[in-house]
Order: structure tokens, then C-alpha cells, then sequence
């Protein structure tokens, strides 16, 4: 993919932020200061203040000997850079790519972004009249580098989309400060009559960096595509990610979940072609008005499963408030993992998280009532019934042994053996009765005695004779005898469990 980059210049950014805050300052003559040795030095000037004559790098003394209403305001250090993230993460909306410029810049990678906006011309229009139209006064341009981008952008007069491979020819007619050199070499230049890049561009090598160091031949380089330029992105780019900027903002649930649909349809067709599936996606919503809207959903398993995914987004529908409206989707997946297809038709027939349909329900339930609320109980090596099970420490951790079948377990198990009142005729026979919380239940069925003993490597006390039995009511239930029948403690009944 051809490279194209474009680059922002804030020409009066920290005096147009002001003008923002105060409005009544839009047509006064004012500037930014730091003190300096005993003096202010100004470090920015607002555009009424720039045509009266004030520049930064003046005394504040001698500036407002020239304009005596001038308003100096105390510099706030780290400024600039701070709104310069704040402005690059806005922009986060035209191109996942973009890097701060200091002191007044951006730079944004937009290779393959342009076509959403009709094109080059219309994308730069549409970056350059929002900002304006938030208060900023920018000039942007776009080429095949950083370079030639930064240098149109501030120094160009004709246009400022440079067409492809025209980067060479756009650059012959500029100042040598369209290459970012420092002022010791500009100076030298200048001394030199060497105003424009056309004047030395075809010059041998070895002469320029003897007269001017290396620094004007890496910054010629940078700016010809000869040598690359790296940027730091203000966000690291997500290897998953997809974009749908609206051309209308988007109001309504209806519209977000199209918009859904489609950035998951897209997704997740070129994870199925990796053989990837995601266990956690991020929709991201940025509003007409600046603000971010975000949701966000994970899975038990790797999938690719568009639709099932889309069900667990429309749950998160409601959480989404798109105000005024929702101007740019993206669609990022953080996590994925390998999915097997031949593994996963193998899976299909099996029961319990490897089961499909099982995990999918498990996503639903945890988009409506919470992760945190849903557990798994594994078997653990224990004969005695409260140890012999434990709660899993994921959702999907695998038990080392295997559930016991052998003995008829209930499926709920009390967390604590509760007493209760039985009538049994002779040792060794199950009760006849008993009452629990106040109600009586006869029994007709039964099965027993099972002896289970105390580990006693862990606790000391008596053992344990179970049974199973069933009521009137044909609701069946786990009780014990604690101990032998008339030992010393008595007959103390207990009980730890309901079957289904």
C-alpha cells in the first residue's frame, strides 16, 4: 500500500485555546510569557498581536513598548504538549495512527484511510473545517512523506495535497526551513544564498555534510523517501481493528447496531481466514461533541462467530448514549487465540464448556447479570462430602480427577450440615420421618446406611452414616447419623444435601 502522510500545524495553539476559554479576548492583542533571567520572554502571540508586530522570542518590556494595550498572560509549562494529546486523540476518528508533533504539530499516517471521505482533497477539507471550526486556525497537507507533508504544510503556496511520487518536485521551491534544520545551519545557508531546497537539493553529499553536518542530509533524506521516519503513535495500533466512519451521526440504537453488524462481519471473516478467534472486543464511539462512548464483551473460547457476537454486544446496546451523534465506530480485539477448525467440529458433540452452544449461553448470561456471577465447581481429591468439591479458579480450568459416580451425590450441597428432628425404629435402619424447618416429612423410600469416615490426618471427631431418602412428596434428600447409634453424644441427625 502506497504510504501517505499528513501533518497538522496549530499556528496559534496555545493563543487560540485561550480564545476558546475567554471569547472576549478574540480581538484583543495579547501573548504568553515565561520569565527568563529577570525578564519575560514570549512564547506565543495571538494573531492581533502578530499584526501589530509581536513575535515570540520578544522581551515582554519591548512588545508592549510597541503595542502599550498589549495583555500578557503567564505561560503554563507543558501546555502545548497537553493539548496537543487532547487534539491527537480527537483525531483518533481519521486515522488510527497519529503522532504529536512538538511543539505545535501533528502527524497522522493515513495509508488507506483517504477513500472514506471521497479522497484525499475531501479528507484534508474535512480535518481542516472541524478544526476550525473548533477555534483552531490549522493548515494541513498530505504526502508520500513526513517530510515533504510538514514542509507544504507550512511553507506551501499551491496546494496542499501532494499527488503521489510528486514529492520531489514539490519540495525544489521551498526555504531550506521546510526541513526541520536548526538555526545554526539555516543561518549558514542563508549567508551561503541558498534560499530555496532547489539551490543545493543536487549538490554531492560529501560537500553538504562538510559544510552542514549530517543533520541536513538525514532531514533531505526523511523528506525524499529515502530514509524512514519513525513516529511513536499516541495509541499503540491494534493488530484487530476495524473502522466505520457514518457519513450522517449516528442517533439511534438501530443505527449503532448496523453498525455493529458490520464492523463484526468484517472482523471476523478476516479472523476466520487467520484461523483466529476473539475473546474480547471493544466497540468504541466517537460522539459529535468530542466524547468517547466504549463497551466492551469477552468470550469462554476463541470465536469467530459473528452472529453470537452480535448477540452479546445487543446487550450492551443500552449502555451506548449517542447524544448528538456517533460520527466514527471502531471495532478492536485485543485478545485473540488459534481456533482449530477440525477441532472445533470435534467439539460440537461433546457436553459441558466444550460444547458450542454451552459456551455461547455462558457469554449471554455473563453480558446480562456479570462474569463474576457465574462459577464452576470441580471434583477434589476428598472423601469427606464438604472438602470433596472446589470452586474452579477460571471458567475454563480443567479437573485433574474425575467426578465420583460410583455413590449417588445430591446436587446441592449445603455449605454446612443443618440438624433436624428424625424418628428412626433400630440401628442401622433409615429414619421413618423427619422434620426440617418446621415441616414434617414422611418417608417412603430409602437407601443406606453409606459410612463415610473423618480424614482423620485433617480433623478429629465421628463418622458419618448417610442415606438417601425420599418423601411423600417424592422429594429426595442426603441425611446422616453423626456417630454410632446411642454413642455417647447421642443420636444427632443431620441434613447435607437435595437431589434433583
Amino acid at each position: 500500500m502506497q504510504k501517505r502522510f499528513v501533518t497538522i500545524w496549530f499556528r496559534h495553539l496555545l493563543t487560540d485555546w485561550m480564545t476558546i476559554r475567554q471569547s472576549d479576548l478574540k480581538d484583543i492583542p495579547f501573548v504568553f510569557a515565561v520569565p527568563d533571567h529577570g525578564r519575560l520572554i514570549i512564547t506565543a502571540a495571538n494573531t492581533p498581536a502578530e499584526a501589530q508586530g509581536i513575535t515570540a522570542g520578544m522581551v515582554a518590556a519591548d512588545a508592549k513598548a510597541i503595542v502599550p494595550g498589549l495583555k500578557v498572560i503567564d505561560d503554563i509549562p507543558g501546555q502545548n504538549l497537553k493539548l496537543l494529546k487532547a487534539l491527537g486523540l480527537w483525531c483518533i476518528r481519521y486515522s488510527p495512527i497519529i503522532a504529536i508533533d512538538q511543539p505545535d504539530g501533528l502527524i497522522m499516517d493515513v495509508s488507506g484511510c483517504t477513500h472514506l471521505w471521497g479522497g484525499e482533497r475531501g479528507y484534508i477539507k474535512e480535518v481542516v473545517n472541524r478544526l476550525r471550526g473548533k477555534g483552531y486556525d490549522v493548515r494541513a497537507a498530505i504526502a508520500d512523506t513526513i517530510g515533504t507533508a510538514w514542509a507544504i504544510a507550512r511553507f506551501g503556496q499551491v496546494t496542499p495535497v501532494i499527488e503521489p511520487g510528486g514529492h520531489t518536485n514539490a519540495l525544489l521551491p521551498l526555504p531550506p526551513a521546510g526541513l526541520r534544520l536548526e538555526p545554526v545551519v539555516l543561518e549558514r545557508l542563508h549567508k551561503l544564498g541558498l534560499i530555496t531546497i532547489r539551490s543545493f537539493i543536487s549538490m554531492p553529499r560529501s560537500v553538504l555534510r562538510r559544510r552542514f553536518g549530517e543533520g541536513l542530509l538525514l532531514r533531505l533524506a526523511q523528506a525524499l523517501g529515502q530514509e524512514d521516519e519513525v513516529i511513536i503513535p499516541l495509541l499503540p495500533v491494534q493488530p484487530y481493528e476495524e473502522r466505520l466512519p457514518c457519513l450522517e451521526p449516528i442517533c439511534t440504537a438501530v443505527g449503532i447496531e448496523i453498525a455493529i453488524q458490520r464492523l463484526l462481519e468484517t472482523l471476523c471473516k478476516r479472523l476466520q481466514q487467520e484461523g483466529k478467534g476473539l475473546r474480547t472486543a471493544i466497540l468504541k464511539g466517537y460522539r459529535v461533541d468530542g466524547k468517547l462512548e466504549q463497551v466492551q464483551i469477552g468470550t469462554n473460547r476463541a470465536t469467530y462467530n459473528s452472529s453470537h457476537l452480535f448477540k452479546l454486544f445487543e446487550l450492551q446496546i443500552a449502555k451506548i448514549e449517542p447524544a448528538l451523534g456517533i460520527e466514527l465506530f471502531t471495532l478492536t480485539a485485543p485478545k485473540v487465540e488459534d481456533v482449530s477448525p477440525l477441532q472445533e467440529a470435534l467439539w460440537a458433540g461433546k457436553p459441558g464448556l466444550d460444547d458450542l452452544g454451552v459456551a455461547e449461553l455462558l457469554d449471554r448470561l455473563a453480558g446480562k447479570i456479570g462474569q463474576g456471577a457465574i462459577h464452576r465447581y470441580l471434583p477434589d481429591e476428598h472423601y469427606w462430602p464438604e472438602r470433596s468439591v472446589k470452586v474452579a479458579g477460571s471458567i475454563r480450568e480443567r479437573p485433574s480427577i474425575d467426578w465420583r459416580t460410583d455413590k449417588p451425590r445430591p446436587v446441592q450441597l449445603l455449605n454446612k450440615p443443618e440438624p433436624i428432628e428424625v424418628s428412626a425404629p433400630i440401628p442401622d435402619y433409615p429414619p421413618m420421618l423427619f422434620i426440617y424447618k418446621g415441616k414434617r416429612h414422611q418417608i417412603k423410600k430409602a437407601d443406606g446406611p453409606e459410612r463415610i469416615e473423618r480424614e482423620w490426618w485433617l480433623d478429629a471427631g465421628q463418622h458419618r452414616d448417610y442415606y438417601n431418602v425420599e418423601d411423600e412428596e417424592g422429594q429426595r434428600y442426603w441425611l446422616f447419623r453423626s456417630g454410632h447409634y446411642g454413642g455417647s453424644q447421642g443420636n444427632q441427625w443431620f441434613i447435607h444435601g437435595f437431589f434433583a
